[in-house]
């Protein structure tokens, strides 16, 4: 139970920065762009409670980490008005690669602190050490589950600003049932847990950017980084 609560303790805070700050980003740049929706709403803030949807945010992150699965999430949506931006179709791509964009660049902050505490001959199983590699994990995870190109998500909006114009009319359509495939991916993440499909799919990009990551700790820390 001990080694549960700490792992509790480690993980919520790198996953609520993680999601907040993804939020955050695109309403930055949305606001760069030319609209200001985000800001008007006061969701230019990482005061996490700003942020937060029930279900993304506490009960399936709770759920799959109790369950044993991947641990992720998402908060509420930062509002963006498409045609307020100054080029619509490219700003909103602009826009939709920001979070991810946001969370890789969380990663190598972490991965540069982590390497850093490895010089400094810190213990590979302090609470920071361990919290920084979890970190490190949840945003690269994060990222790479948004660029998914399946509408809503970041992934699907930057398809569409790459398709040609009457391919993007019914791309933008296939929205209406993204969320649906977001909820059968999860529940069958659940019920056929001998799948792995999480690990056999996003699981694969993630192990790889890890890898990388992990590899500028390890030259930063002369060999010796210390994580999990």
């Amino acid at each position: 139970m001990t080694d549960t609560i700490l792992l509790a303790i480690i993980v919520i805070p790198c996953l609520v920065v993680a999601i907040v700050f993804h939020e955050v980003a695109h309403g930055l740049v949305a606001n760069m762009l030319g609209d200001p929706t985000a800001k008007m709403q006061g969701r230019l803030t990482f005061n996490p409670i700003k942020h937060v949807d029930p279900i993304g945010t506490l009960v399936v992150p709770g759920a799959l980490w109790l369950l044993g699965g991947p641990i992720f999430g998402w908060a509420k949506p930062v509002p963006v008005m498409k045609n307020r931006l100054s080029n619509p179709r490219y700003g909103m791509m602009a826009v939709a690669a920001a979070g991810p964009g946001m969370n890789f660049l969380l990663a190598l902050v972490g991965a540069i602190g982590l390497g850093v505490l490895g010089s400094n001959g810190v213990d590979a199983d302090s609470l920071v050490a361990n919290g920084l590699f979890y970190f490190i994990l949840i945003n690269l995870f994060l990222a790479i589950f948004n660029l998914l190109p399946i509408p809503p998500f970041d992934g699907g909006h930057i398809v569409e600003g790459l398709l040609p114009r009457s391919a993007a009319v019914h791309w933008a359509k296939f929205q209406q049932v993204g969320m649906l495939v977001l909820i059968v991916l999860i529940a069958a993440t659940w019920v056929f847990p001998q799948w792995n499909i999480i690990g056999n799919t996003i699981g694969l990009p993630v192990e790889w950017a890890l890898e990388k990551y992990l590899a500028l700790t390890s030259a930063i820390a002369g060999g010796g980084a210390p994580g999990a």
